[in-house]
């Protein structure tokens, strides 16, 4: 609608989280490519496809693409929400840019930390770092919210 065009934090947020999402597409696209490539998985029909029935197994490599993945759900996920409401209270749009693009940047860093084996603390860091803007966002919710518990 025109209204939700009118509003930069929306757009900016829209901006994102649309980044966001196609970088867990990525990680999708990458387990699938290393599963096939490592012969390892999830489903009887696939390993039977792809030379037998012995291929239906586990890999750690396809377990660490799984284990991004899941921290990105863990983690974008709650982002899309906080993110959303937060652009409703009516944040500076500089200050609200700034939210979105460490969480963005912490979290494309953590997944190539991740996918990458990048040394110890580098990825645990990109964690901490696209936290801090989600705690951020949740705590003025929570203070624009309290006069309505």
């Amino acid at each position: 609608s025109a209204k939700m065009m009118e509003n930069k934090v929306f757009l900016s947020f829209t901006f994102y989280s649309t980044i966001l999402i196609l970088k867990m597409y990525v990680v999708a696209i990458i387990t699938g490519q290393v599963r096939l490539r490592k012969k390892a998985f999830a489903n009887p029909e696939d390993a039977l496809r792809n030379g037998g029935l012995q291929f239906c197994r586990e890999d750690p490599d396809v377990e660490r693409c799984l284990r991004a993945h899941r921290n990105d759900m863990e983690n974008i996920f709650p982002f899309l929400f906080l993110g959303a409401i937060y652009s409703l209270l009516d944040p500076s749009p500089t200050v609200a840019r700034i939210h979105f693009l460490i969480f963005c940047v912490g979290r494309i860093i953590h997944t190539i930390a991740y996918l990458l084996r990048l040394r110890a603390p580098t990825r645990s860091v990109a964690y901490s770092v696209a936290q801090l803007p989600c705690f951020s966002m949740a705590l003025q919710i929570l203070l624009a919210t309290t006069p309505y518990w």
